[in-house]
């Protein structure tokens, strides 16, 4: 039996839907099935390795909603997204299939990975094992984990799992104490998310105090709140191998052109 950790937040409420619609799923497609999707599943992409290059390596975020914006863009086009952000100079993309808070689905995930050749994360709310096996069955080359959410015996085994099936998941932060049980379940993808939870306020403050406890081997993503090209810079030059932004480029009148500037190059049209 999965568990989660109760955070206090406005996850709590996420999680409990999240966690109704995957005991459904659960029901209806047994892991067993998945595994044999598995077996059919394209070929891994190497997540580590588009990260890890030397440069400005951005994981660019697919996402339909949010639950503190609402609507980020419509119309929402996967495969045009992914097909833009890819020729722009995305490292890699991150797609949200979570359904009823960001209107994101595995669907998109599938869509967006045919049409690109970069490695795709699954972001999602994952605590269970099943859905580890149903993010590989769907092709994506990684996946997102909270440790937040995660008590540390879980945590450890849905990485396990993860390497597993050819998958490094990116581990995600937001405090000193969940980097220290990140590194012990043996992350080496870790996102330092600058969102506080329990606020939601961002603050690029929380990436530049925990770097220095994020070890060598390990790929350090910073998230959230990353808008302009000295951002990157200043983050890079503090260690940081990639950057997941999302909102920013959802947001943007023309997302291309809006990563190209994240990147310092020249402004590339949708």
């Amino acid at each position: 039996m999965s568990a989660h950790a109760n955070t206090g937040t406005v996850l709590d409420r996420i999680l409990e839907a999240r966690r109704a619609e995957v005991d459904h799923r659960k029901r209806v497609l047994p892991e067993t099935a998945l595994k044999y999707g598995v077996r059919a599943a394209a070929p891994l992409r190497n997540l580590s390795a588009a990260l890890g290059r030397d440069g400005l390596n951005v994981l660019a975020e697919l996402k339909h909603a949010s639950p503190s914006r609402g609507i980020l863009r419509e119309p929402f086009d996967p495969v045009a997204l992914a097909q833009a952000l890819e020729s722009a100079g995305a490292s890699a993309l991150s797609v949200l299939t979570e359904g009823e808070f960001f209107r994101g689905s595995l669907k998109n995930l599938r869509d967006a990975r045919k049409a690109v050749q970069l490695p795709v994360l699954r972001k999602d709310f994952i605590f269970d094992p099943w859905q580890v096996w149903e993010t590989r069955a769907n092709d994506a080359d990684s996946f997102l984990l909270i440790v937040a959410v995660l008590q540390d015996a879980l945590l450890r085994d849905l990485i396990v799992l993860g390497r597993e099936l050819g998958m490094e998941p990116l581990v995600e932060v937001h405090t000193s104490g969940e980097l220290e049980r990140a590194l012990a379940g043996g992350a080496r993808i870790l996102g330092i998310n600058n969102r506080d939870l329990r606020t939601l306020t961002v603050s690029l403050d929380t990436s530049f105090e925990l770097i220095d406890s994020v070890p060598d081997d390990c790929i350090a993503v910073s998230e959230s709140g990353l808008r302009t090209h000295d951002d990157l810079m200043k983050l890079r030059a503090a260690g940081f191998d990639a950057f997941l932004i999302g909102t920013h480029l959802m947001l943007s009148p023309a997302p291309p052109a809006a990563l190209a500037a994240l990147l310092g190059v020249t402004s590339k049209k949708e």
